[in-house]
């Protein structure tokens, strides 16, 4: 496999943290900047993961794809968080970071022949 396979995961994953940090920056200047404590620290989390995964994936790393498992994970915990907000900017990053997982769900699914040919195909 080819990194170009990878690119629509590494583009939800660019922008999944993209609109992580402005939600996080948003929420700060809120007046009830407390009331969105939890929200800002899952939003710098997943913009840090978000980022790092789409770093591995451009790069061929072999652990893209745990990487990618667990990015899936915070990106739900995100999405869950901020979809308890009214905030706009916060449902734009639940949309955002529920992108963000499915398709790095998907890229960490088990391969169909094999792990080897999968982190081969990688470094390919």
């Amino acid at each position: 496999m080819s990194i170009e396979q990878f690119r629509t995961c590494i583009q939800a994953c660019n922008d999944c943290a993209d609109a992580c940090d402005q939600c996080a920056a948003t929420c700060l200047r809120d007046d009830q900047v407390k009331a969105f404590a939890r929200c800002i620290e899952l939003d710098i989390d997943c913009a840090a993961i978000c980022r790092l995964a789409a770093t591995f994936m451009a790069r061929g790393s072999q652990s893209a794809y745990q990487l990618c498992a667990l990015c899936a994970e915070i990106c739900d915990q995100c999405a869950t968080e901020c979809e308890r907000h009214e905030a706009a900017h916060c449902r734009e990053c639940a949309v955002a970071c529920e992108r963000c997982a499915e398709e790095c769900r998907r890229m960490a699914s088990p391969p169909q022949h094999g792990s080897a040919s999968r982190r081969e195909g990688l470094q390919a």
